[in-house]
């Protein structure tokens, strides 16, 4: 059983940022400065080709804790970040490099890779919330809730869909391909973002995993732009998501 080992800390405009790894799994956690109360958790994914610290991930992870005063908890995901690549990962990405300069579909090779990413990744998120609901200011009873978009969507509906402490979770930019099954156990409040004209993922694509997912209550978020051109609102949108769902301040 492993726990979370602390390995830097910082703070600055209201949030403690911590670094820490569980195991072999690296992570970084930003709470409010008050940062020993309890408080709601949110579990973060980063895109493909990014990590833990990316600025967009930064950003997200801000306005949920000052706006929300949720904890965020953000992995590095395999092969990205300080994570060693492993032979497949680099067989993968030179295959989605060799598309890419082809002006070939990209999907296949992505959906492809993160399915073998998301069987990966899952049980290192479960890990890691194990350790993180030790902590005085989580603890085992808390709520949880899931943000990830691209990639993250990938590995978060298999986990959501396994995982019962997750009540919550805000997904998108993603093709159904490997991940209706998984959807179809989803049955927690979803908020699903899609970019109507994206270049990469068609639009029916897009909603059919929305249309996947069993939940009760779940709610499409549909902008119109291209595949990274996500409204910067929508982390807005999510901050309320999970105030709403998770019952943390706004």
């Amino acid at each position: 059983m492993h726990s979370v080992q602390f390995t830097a800390q910082s703070s600055s405009d209201g949030i403690v940022e911590r670094d820490f790894a569980v195991g072999a799994i690296p992570g970084v956690l930003r709470s409010p400065q008050a940062g020993s109360r309890r408080a709601p958790l949110v579990l973060m994914g980063h895109g493909g080709g990014t990590h833990k610290k990316w600025p967009g991930m930064v950003g997200r992870a801000h306005r949920l804790v000052t706006a929300g005063g949720f904890h965020v908890a953000v992995i590095d995901a395999p092969g990205h970040g300080e994570r060693p690549r492993t032979p497949t990962d680099e067989r993968e990405v030179a295959a989605l490099r060799r598309a890419q300069e082809a002006g070939e579909p990209v999907g296949p090779v992505v959906v492809r890779y993160n399915a073998h990413l998301a069987e990966r990744a899952v049980p290192e998120w479960r890990t890691t919330l194990d350790a993180l609901q030790r902590l005085p200011e989580i603890g085992a009873g808390g709520p949880v809730g899931y943000f990830g978009l691209n990639m993250a969507t990938a590995i978060g509906v298999p986990l959501v869909a396994t995982e019962p402490r997750i009540t919550a979770a805000v997904f998108g930019l993603h093709w159904p391909d490997a991940l209706t099954e998984a959807a179809g156990r989803v049955t927690v409040p979803v908020q699903y973002a899609l970019q109507w004209d994206d270049e990469h993922i068609p639009r029916a694509s897009g909603l059919a995993l929305f249309d996947a997912f069993a939940s009760p209550e779940k709610t499409l978020h549909a902008n119109s732009g291209r595949h990274k051109g996500l409204p910067r609102f929508e982390a807005d949108s999510a901050v309320r998501f999970f105030a709403r769902h998770l019952g943390a301040r706004v």
